[in-house]
């Protein structure tokens, strides 16, 4: 059986991924650093820990698929400063675009298990744990477009047509 999601796709995917990330990081410029790790109403206690979250789980699914898989998500007070943070987010993008450009198209057909952070040992073709990663981070990232409004900022548009229209660039 092929997978759904190919190669070219799923680099659509993380193209449009950053895109917005960057979108989202730009909007903050206008932002005093207090306000970045204020305390705000959300699922996350602040802005910053909305990026730290993104950035750590990013960085957890690509220690996974190179078999390095970690036994815990690194605390969001690690990061001092959302320039920390952005830094950190880059190194992981880098990262993730060397891991995905070594990939073949039979490789996302393939069984991949990982041991979860509660000890389960879990098993999905890898095409579904990429798409589970994107789809989180679209999740999030409409949490920090809440974020950002409570903070007197208006969020771009990030969605993926949107993303399309502009080319993908800031």
């Amino acid at each position: 059986m092929t997978a759904p999601l190919s190669l070219p796709a799923l680099g659509e995917l993380f193209t449009h991924h950053y895109w917005a990330r960057d979108r989202h990081l730009q909007a903050c410029e206008t932002l005093f650093e207090e306000q970045i790790w204020r305390p705000l109403v959300s699922s996350f206690p602040s802005l910053g820990f909305a990026f730290a979250h993104l950035v750590m789980v990013e960085w957890l699914w690509l220690e996974r698929w190179q078999g390095r898989p970690p036994h815990a998500l690194r605390s969001p007070e690690e990061f001092s400063s959302l320039e920390a943070l952005s830094t950190r987010w880059r190194l992981v993008e880098s990262e993730m675009k060397g891991y995905l450009a070594q990939l073949d198209e039979h490789a996302l057909e393939l069984q991949f298990s990982f041991v979860n952070l509660e000890g389960q040992t879990m098993t999905y073709p890898l095409w579904h744990t990429f798409l589970h990663l994107i789809n989180h981070q679209t999740y999030h990232r409409g949490q920090v477009a809440g974020l950002l409004r409570q903070l007197g900022v208006q969020p771009p548009g990030v969605d993926f047509l949107v993303g399309q229209d502009m080319g993908f660039r800031l």
